[in-house]
Order: C-alpha cells, then sequence, then structure tokens
C-alpha cells in the first residue's frame, strides 16, 4: 500500500485531524497538557559528551538527585549521544568521573545498568524508527522531499515578508501520485511533525504557566534523511519509555518542550511534570562562560576545590532553605531540598564565595588530616624535602588561615619562607617604620644576635616571649614600635601570622635543612649577616622610589 493511503486510512479515524483532498489539517483549538500526578519519581540528567561538564550541568545534575533523593525516587543517568560527530568516549567517561567526585551517584546508568536500558542514546536507534513509524502510521508525520535549497529560500522569502522562518508545509499536502513519484526516484526524505494550530500550555513547576503559539513553530523534522532521529524525538521517546517522572533542567531547553509536548500528545504518552532552571551568568550578569575564567567540574577539582565545597556552592546558586544557614553536607541538602524553592531568576556565579567556602571545607578537616594534604602538597611542589614532620604540623596550624584551596598552600609557604627585606624597605608603608630610628633598632636586634641571648630564645615560646618583653623594656619600646621593627627585620615583611610562631618556625626551617635548595632559603643567620652589612645612611638615597607593600 503506498505511503499516502494507509496515512488517509488511519487518519479517518483519528479526531485530532481532518482529511480533505489528501489533505490533513488539525482543529484549530488551544489545549493544555496534563501530568500524571501518581507516577513513582524518576528523574534523569542527560548530557552530551561532547566536552567537559559545565557547572552549569552540574547543578542541574544536582537538583535532580537531591529531588530524586528527597522523594525517593531514582536517579538516572543517560548519555545523549547522537551527535556522532562530537561525542567522544573519553568525553563521557570524564562527565561520569565528575560527577562520582561530587558524589551524585546514579541508581540507573552506564556502570550501574537498570531496566530501561540501553541509557546511551547511540544505542537506542531501534525504538525511535519504531515510534516514528507509529507516527507516520498514525497520520501524525509525513515525508518531506524538500532539499536543502528549497528550505533556504523559504526562510529567505519568509524574512522578506517579515514572518517566522517556519516550513510552509509543501509537503503536508502533497497527492499519493506526488509522494509515489518522489519515492520511486529515490528522492532522500526527512519526517515531518504535524503542527496543529492554536496554542498549546503547559504547568512549569518553577516558572509557573507557559503557553506558546503553535503558528510560530511550523511542522518540524523528527528523523532525517540519513535515518538519524533529531533531539527532541529522542528526548520524548527517552523520557517516555524510561518512565521519567519530573524533567529538571536548563531554561535553555525551554523552548525544546513545546516540541516534545507535541511529541507526547501524538504518542499518547503521559506528560512529565516540567521544572526549568535559571542559567548561571557571569559577574555582568552576561551567560557564564570561558571567557570568564574556570567554568568546568573538571577544572575546579584540578585547581584544588573540595567536592563538598563545589556541591554546597552549586546548591546555594539559584535555592535556599529559607535560613540564614549557607553550609550544608549532601545528606542535609537532601534532607532540606524542595524544587518550589528554586527561583526562576538568573543567578549569579561568584567565584570570591567558592573559593570562601572551600577555605571552610579545607580548615574543617580534622588536623592531621589537613597537615597530611598540606605536607603531601608542599613535598611534590618541590618546597620540601619531606612531606611529615613538626616543621610541617607547625607550619599547616600557623598558615592554614590563609589556605582556600590547597593549591594555596605552595603559595603560604613560598612566601613565609622569603625574604623580601630590600623590596619591603623600599615600600611607602616601610617609611614610618624607617624613620622610626630602625638603624639603631637593628644594631641592638644584631647585638642580641651575636651575644647568643636571641639565640636562647628560639628553644621555645617561653623564652622568646620572656626575651621580647625584656627586650622591648631595654629599648623602651613596646606593641607595634617593638613588633612591628623585629618582624620587618627577621621576616623581611610588615604582615604575617604570630611574630613568635613565625620566627621560631623559620628558626626550625634553618636548623631542620628540610628546605628544598631550589627554594634560595635563608636562614636566621644569613638574615642576620644581611642586616650587618646594610648601610642605613644610603639606603634613601640608594632606592629613592618607593613602591607600596602590597607589590612587595
Amino acid at each position: 500500500m503506498a505511503i499516502t493511503a494507509w496515512l488517509k486510512k488511519v487518519a479517518s479515524s483519528s479526531p485530532l485531524m481532518h482529511h480533505s483532498s489528501s489533505t490533513f489539517f488539525f482543529f484549530r483549538r488551544t489545549f493544555s497538557l496534563t501530568t500524571s500526578p501518581s507516577a513513582p519519581v524518576r528523574v534523569r540528567f542527560a548530557p552530551s559528551p561532547t566536552g567537559n561538564l559545565h557547572v552549569g550541568g552540574a547543578r542541574t545534575a544536582l537538583f535532580n538527585y537531591l529531588f530524586a533523593r528527597s522523594k525517593g525516587g531514582k536517579f538516572v543517568l543517560r548519555i545523549e549521544d547522537t551527535d556522532l560527530e562530537r561525542s567522544t568516549r573519553e568525553s563521557e567517561e570524564a562527565v561520569l568521573r565528575d560527577l562520582s567526585w561530587l558524589g551524585l551517584n546514579w541508581d540507573e546508568g552506564p556502570g550501574a545498568g537498570g531496566d530501561y536500558g540501553p541509557y546511551r542514546q547511540s544505542e537506542r536507534n531501534s525504538l525511535y524508527k519504531q515510534y516514528a513509524e507509529k507516527l507516520r502510521a498514525s497520520g501524525h508525520v509525513y515525508c518531506c522531499f524538500c532539499s536543502n535549497e528549497e528550505l533556504e529560500k523559504m526562510k529567505v522569502v519568509a524574512k522578506l515578508k517579515n514572518l517566522p522562518p517556519v516550513y510552509t508545509g509543501k509537503w503536508a499536502s502533497a497527492t499519493n501520485e506526488e509522494v509515489d513519484e518522489e519515492l520511486a526516484k529515490g528522492t532522500p526524505y526527512t519526517y515531518r511533525f504535524r503542527v496543529p494550530g492554536g496554542s498549546l500550555k503547559i504547568k512549569d513547576i518553577i516558572r509557573g504557566e507557559v503557553t506558546w503559539n503553535l503558528a510560530t513553530l511550523g511542522d518540524f523534522v523528527i528523523m532525517r534523511s540519513n535515518g538519524q532521529p533529531v533531539y527532541n524525538f529522542c528526548v520524548t521517546v527517552d523520557d517516555a519509555t524510561m518512565a521519567i517522572s519530573h524533567v529538571i533542567r536548563a531554561e535553555e531547553h525551554l523552548p525544546n518542550t513545546l516540541r516534545q509536548a507535541l511529541i507526547y500528545r501524538a504518542l499518547g504518552f503521559p506528560m512529565p511534570h516540567f521544572a526549568h532552571v535559571s542559567l548561571i551568568l557571569a559577574p555582568d550578569r552576561s551567560k557564564l562562560s570561558k571567557r570568564h575564567g574556570a567554568t568546568s567540574v573538571s577544572q575546579f577539582r584540578e585547581i584544588g576545590y573540595l567536592p563538598q565545597a563545589m556541591v554546597n556552592y552549586l546548591a546555594l546558586l539559584g535555592w535556599g532553605d529559607g535560613t540564614e544557614n549557607e553550609f550544608f553536607t549532601l545528606d542535609q541538602l537532601v534532607e532540606k531540598f524542595t524544587i518550589e524553592r528554586v527561583n526562576k531568576s538568573g543567578a549569579v556565579f561568584d567565584s570570591t564565595k567558592l573559593r570562601w567556602m572551600n577555605g571552610h571545607y579545607l580548615r574543617a578537616h580534622p588536623e592531621e588530616e589537613f597537615t597530611n594534604l598540606i605536607g603531601e602538597h608542599w613535598k611534590t611542589s618541590g618546597l620540601l624535602t619531606v612531606s611529615a614532620g613538626p616543621f610541617i604540623d607547625d607550619a599547616a596550624q600557623l598558615l592554614k588561615d590563609g589556605i582556600d584551596l590547597i593549591t594555596d598552600a605552595e603559595k603560604a609557604l613560598a612566601n613565609f619562607l622569603s625574604y623580601p627585606l630590600h623590596l619591603t624597605l623600599q615600600s611607602q608603608e616601610a617609611e614610618p617604620v624607617l624613620q622610626d630610628n630602625l638603624s639603631e633598632f637593628s644594631a641592638s636586634l644584631l647585638g642580641a644576635y651575636e651575644s647568643g641571648d636571641l639565640g636562647s630564645a628560639l628553644e621555645s615560646q617561653a623564652s622568646w616571649q620572656k626575651w621580647v618583653k625584656e627586650f622591648g623594656k631595654s629599648l623602651k619600646r613596646k606593641g607595634k614600635s617593638l613588633f612591628m621593627p623585629i618582624r620587618l627585620l627577621l621576616t623581611g615583611k610588615l604582615h604575617g601570622p604570630d611574630l613568635g610562631d613565625s620566627v621560631l618556625l623559620l628558626h626550625k626551617a634553618g636548623t631542620t635543612g628540610i628546605v628544598a635548595p631550589e627554594v634560595g632559603f635563608m636562614t636566621l643567620d644569613e638574615r642576620f649577616k644581611i642586616l650587618g652589612q646594610i648601610n642605613w645612611e644610603t639606603l634613601s638615597k640608594d632606592h629613592p622610589i618607593k613602591e607600596t607593600a602590597t607589590t612587595v
């Protein structure tokens, strides 16, 4: 039987279509699509393996995961790899690795199995063809033999007439003879979906009622001429046959919902509930992209971010529990999460806040675990020759407040071990210290060193405090006028962690020999040699240009 003939036969019994002169028309009316309220909760995250997992995709996955867990439902992972040119197995593995690192373990999908597989679209082609034929048999789709040139011409004409660039419906009203003639010639054809007139409404959990005018859509392709299904058709068939109850995805997919809703209706599938999450924005409120810095989960992982911080921060991008609390474990998020509290407005990605939050989680590690992490990084980065020991224990605790990322530890220790005395003396901020008889103060400090009094004071915190107190009395100094010049002369800086702990740790670094030679670390002995060689009278003449301490 010719295609048009059996399409006519099916259409004559369809309540959605009217048949006249081999042409099929949908009755023009407004209709809403309802969802099944009693279906078990099943959500899905469906990434395309064409690159790394974007933080926006990770947040979508997180919201799906939290919704499923909070409702006692299933979290399904489906790989949408129909883009054969760009999809790679390496990208798929990277996405799976990132999701696992975040702790978003899926109940069904690659590596987990399940009753609704396969879970890769590339392995579901037979299913798509089956449902495409069902739509063709019911008259909801027809064969379109238009060439690319004809389609482009339609767009040009529509533009000239200020009309939407939609398909004009040339083959929607073709006669049996016209269709049979093209099939006999072997002309390539696509399957086009017949779009009814009127409008369509759905209720979005986040955005409320959404309405589309179907006149702006035009009959759309569901199967290409090479036999490959189109994205919206695949997604609809997959979500329906996998019994997905809620589709939680980014708002950029909202236009796709129109086509998918029409396909659901034509196939007689129950509609899932839709919830379209707002986009993640850059500080300038544009869409977050690579030009704004790191945007993928793998990049943040490599920089040194912790999964707990990433999950916590991503959850707060567009959601909150209604309190001032900002710190949640994954289990706490599951307990408190409701999709109704997700905002419709865009959420700005604040990398400064993410870093701050990561610092909170990093420093919340038990002391021994934190020290092990930092010590190992110091060794692998080439700063130290060992990864554990008394020096590392003390240094990790002294510097921890300045470490928000594990990778910050390298800079923190390198800065601590450095001795930029001459640069600091050139800074504007050092000027008051210089003018406060710093040359005389330096001479007194050198005298204490040469007499051995200062060396004895480096044995413990108590002996250091006793010596400082006596040294201050001898110079009739206390507070800032005492501690600031000591810090400047011994550390080469005007600011830093506790002075006593710093000096004792510098002494320990010089006596244990664990600092790698490549670092160029100066021991306290070497620093005192430099102090003894400074010509304070000519210092201002040699360095007339003052820099800021921040630059130093």
